[in-house]
């Protein structure tokens, strides 16, 4: 890669066809966004950087002393494990996921295990039963590491999982079994710290104020990414690095708040959906991690005064050009309900060529490479929906690295926070997914949680004729 110039890899954000220059009648107009107050949503961000729920904001700018330590532990894991697994569902594992398959080779554990030069690694983000023995069936339980992360110390498919492992673990290994698991979890509380302590687990500390959408800069994808040999200090780079680059509140200066404030505008505009679609496999999974946190942090009922809003947008995954064959004749088509956004790649880690050796001369269009070919799509794709007026917008990235997808994290992240801001709402509460656990831990029989499992036994009950 020679010099590494920071600017060289900056993420670049395309937003012609959002504008009513390009999407005539169906666009924002230069006045539209100039009438969103988004210096005062910029504001409120900054001013609650590092406090409260927003402490995530400060991942980037770890100490340099805590980012050696993982990356040591990182390395003997390598040394002395043959299979490295993470236990935990949502944030905990759509992160981890979400930057394995960006970074590493896309068939990373059929590697020979020389160029692989690691553990095989796997991220358990379900309870599925036939996931569980699935799993047993590729691994051996005393060559691995398990890491369970869980902020609470709580959730309860995470403390499934780690109490099936941990039971194997004992059978085969007796008191040796905690020399094959790390706790990641919160500092002060949680059943996760409590075991940790009693069994001496060792524990690596998810920072207060980092909720599980917010975290992958955290320990709890630091670690899995190290553990792959991913370089977790350049993805702290480019985080930091576009973090700057954001620090302006003039919208054509930072990338991140006009993305915001035009997600903001296209809300009120009935754009209930939100589609990321990435032109590179490699990224493929960046969708799933987005549609975390863009859904679980702007779905709220109400606001912060209390009035019933009923704020989000839909996020919808897809994939170029896969899903030109199954989405896009619904968003060229379809209800005028939709945001696009593209994640382009200028230069692919490698180049494929295309070369016509048949007799027919009508494929000769092809010769060329695969890199060329998916790009083009994605401009077609681009055209096709600009031509039928639909909303639509591109992220650039001069190539996959860990630079560009540290920026990548940090730009969705910063856009959420101020889209979350613009609509006045508490970005990084959750309050229906916890409706959902407590129900759980009600019907599964936890104590104390007996009032709402009599709740539950009233309003649960089906009329079977609409059972058929």
């Amino acid at each position: 890669m020679g010099v590494f110039k920071r600017e060289d890899y900056k993420l670049k954000f395309d937003f012609n066809y959002m504008m009513d220059e390009f999407i005539e009648g169906e666009g924002i107009l230069e006045k539209e966004l100039k009438a969103v107050d988004f210096k005062s949503a910029f504001e409120k961000v900054k001013n609650a950087r590092g406090k409260g729920m927003q402490c995530w904001s400060e991942l980037p700018y770890a100490k340099t002393s805590d980012i050696d330590n993982i990356i040591d532990y990182a390395k003997d894991i390598r040394r002395n494990f043959k299979y490295f697994v993470v236990l935990g569902i949502g944030g905990s594992a759509l992160g981890p996921i979400a930057l394995q398959q960006a970074i590493k080779h896309l068939h990373y554990n059929e590697l020979n295990p020389k160029r692989r030069n690691g553990p095989k690694i796997y991220i358990e983000d379900n309870i599925d039963p036939e996931r569980m023995s699935a799993l047993l069936d590729m691994i051996v339980p005393e060559e691995t590491l398990f890491n369970v992360i869980t902020k609470s110390g709580n959730t309860s498919e995470t403390m499934s999982q780690f109490l099936i492992i941990f039971k194997i673990l004992r059978e085969k290994l007796g008191d040796g079994a905690c020399r094959n698991i790390i706790a990641t979890t919160d500092a002060n509380k949680g059943n996760l710290l409590k075991i940790a302590r009693e069994e001496n687990i060792k524990t690596l500390v998810i920072p207060d104020g980092v909720g599980g959408r917010f975290s992958e800069l955290s320990p709890v994808g630091l670690l899995p990414a190290a553990v792959a040999g991913i370089n977790i200090k350049m993805l702290l780079s480019g985080a930091r690095y576009i973090d700057k680059l954001c620090s302006s509140s003039n919208i054509y200066k930072n990338p991140a708040l006009m993305a915001a404030v035009q997600q903001y505008i296209a809300i009120g505009k009935g754009k209930n959906v939100s589609v990321m679609m990435p032109y590179a496999d490699s990224l493929k999974y960046i969708s799933d991690w987005y549609c975390q946190l863009w859904g679980e942090s702007l779905g709220k009922a109400v606001d912060l005064n209390g009035k019933t809003v009923n704020a989000g947008q839909t996020p919808i995954k897809a994939l170029g050009v896969t899903d030109q064959h199954s989405q896009i004749q619904l968003y060229t088509e379809g209800p005028f309900d939709k945001v696009i956004t593209f994640i382009a790649v200028e230069k692919f880690r490698t180049e494929v060529k295309i070369e016509n050796i048949t007799s027919l001369k009508d494929l000769d269009f092809l010769n060329s490479s695969l890199n060329k070919l998916i790009d083009i799509e994605r401009r077609a794709t681009e055209y096709a929906l600009k031509k039928a007026k639909r909303m639509n917008r591109t992220i650039i990235l001069p190539e996959v690295n860990e630079f560009t997808v540290g920026e990548l994290l940090m730009f969705f992240m910063l856009e959420t926070a101020y889209c979350g801001a613009l609509l006045n709402i508490d970005t990084f509460n959750q309050p229906g997914v916890e409706e959902g656990k407590n129900a759980t831990y009600a019907l599964m029989g936890r104590v104390g949680y007996e009032e709402k499992r009599k709740e539950l036994e009233v309003n649960l009950i089906k009329n079977p004729k609409y059972i058929i």
